[in-house]
């Protein structure tokens, strides 16, 4: 089976609000997939899905095969999962909770976890509760990690770290899906992380998809440039071509899968006179806020 995950025709409403519409996308195994939007796009509504805890409007989910409202225990076994908050057991200690977990996974890797914990450089008989929210953050990442699963669903996994302890996880959950040939589907609002992290993304909005391609191919299809009007009433908006376009006063930044040879033609077809034109590199930030939006 190539594909760990295939959402079909996905449909979710909240009352009368829609979250989106018959969203379509799969997850191949071995690969570290992002998915990425504003807050209120269906985010962690999509992860509840894949994990049963919510029943979509219509369309169905498969994760190994299995469909998720119905996945039996061997397939539940398989999957590793953080919830958004990273919620434990904070009474215990972390000698006391790798314990606890390590009792209900019979594939328990301890080495994961305790490769974590060295860095988290407090003793081992500290209660949970009494930690910092990135150090309770990085227990429950070692958690999952010694679960050993095939699949990871992590939702928001760096919530509460700080820069260091990003960069640290990230670097050794990458190294780690690779070698082992894990599959990881994941969320996080903070994008430069996943730039890090993730072969490939599905960026959505209230419309729908906006994007699902490998991180390579969108950085290299996905354009900004910016340049000056000499007119500032000038109107681009209803040019084919423009994903988005911010307009302040005469300065431009435009967004566009086009090529800067199709942005001049434009410009020159209709007697737009631009200066100071050029093209400017972004990192998946900038292009994730180029195609949905400051606002």
């Amino acid at each position: 089976m190539n594909n760990v995950i295939e959402c079909k025709n996905l449909t979710h409403y909240y009352g009368k609000k829609k979250v989106f519409e018959n969203l379509n996308f799969q997850v191949s195994k071995g690969s570290i997939l992002g998915l990425l939007g504003k807050n209120g796009t269906g985010k962690t509504t999509t992860i509840n899905i894949l994990n049963g805890f919510l029943q979509p409007r219509s369309g169905e989910c498969l994760i190994f095969g299995e469909n998720t409202q119905h996945l039996s225990p061997q397939t539940k076994s398989r999957i590793g999962f953080l919830i958004e908050g990273h919620i434990q057991y904070s009474f215990m200690n972390i000698r006391q909770i790798e314990r606890f977990y390590s009792g209900f996974y019979p594939n328990w890797k301890p080495a994961p976890f305790w490769e974590l914990m060295s860095k988290l450089d407090v003793p081992h008989t500290q209660k949970i509760s009494t930690m910092s929210c990135g150090q309770r953050s990085q227990v429950a990442l070692g958690l999952i990690l010694a679960q050993d699963p095939d699949l990871l669903i992590l939702d928001d996994f760096s919530m509460g770290l700080d820069p260091g302890y990003r960069r640290l996880f990230i670097d050794y959950l990458r190294e780690y899906a690779k070698a082992e040939n894990k599959t990881v589907f994941t969320t996080s609002h903070i994008v430069q992380d996943m730039e890090r992290l993730i072969d490939d993304l599905l960026i959505i909005d209230c419309k729908g998809v906006l994007a699902q391609t490998s991180v390579t191919q969108f950085m290299d299809s996905f354009n900004r440039f910016d340049f000056e009007l000499e007119n500032d009433k000038a109107d681009m908006k209803n040019a084919s071509f423009v994903v988005n376009l911010d307009k302040m006063k005469n300065k431009v930044e435009l967004y566009t899968y086009s090529s800067e040879s199709i942005v001049k033609k434009y410009l020159d077809d209709n007697n737009i006179k631009a200066s100071n034109f050029a093209q400017v590199k972004m990192v998946l930030e900038d292009a994730f806020i180029g195609l949905t939006g400051k606002y």
